[in-house]
């Protein structure tokens, strides 16, 4: 996955946030799984993923329909928010975890 930024997560919460909460966690991970993927592709075939993008988080959520963005006085952005930084740090320690038994 290319690096992230503000723009990635934001965009992400935003297509979390239309979800009712339960089917959050499920569809980060999987927008995370995406852009790794789009990457992988880009890097082997210097070619945008038809579906998923260039490879940032932000390429993978905008495939999705997102909502307004609210400001972080909304809890429910929020919780999104902090989820999608939640699944990013999860992804990496997997990742880290993956090469060291490698």
């Amino acid at each position: 996955m290319r690096p992230v930024l503000h723009g990635d997560v934001s965009n992400a919460a935003r297509a979390l946030l239309l979800l009712p909460p339960g089917a959050r966690a499920g569809l980060g991970a999987r927008m995370i799984r995406e852009a790794e993927a789009a990457d992988a592709h880009v890097m082997r075939t210097g070619r945008v993923h038809p579906v998923w993008g260039n490879g940032s988080l932000m390429s993978a959520a905008r495939k999705r329909l997102l909502a307004d963005e609210p400001g972080f006085e909304d809890d429910d952005y929020c919780a999104c928010f902090e989820m999608v930084l939640r699944l990013l740090v999860e992804h990496r320690i997997s990742r880290r975890h993956r090469k060291c038994t490698s």
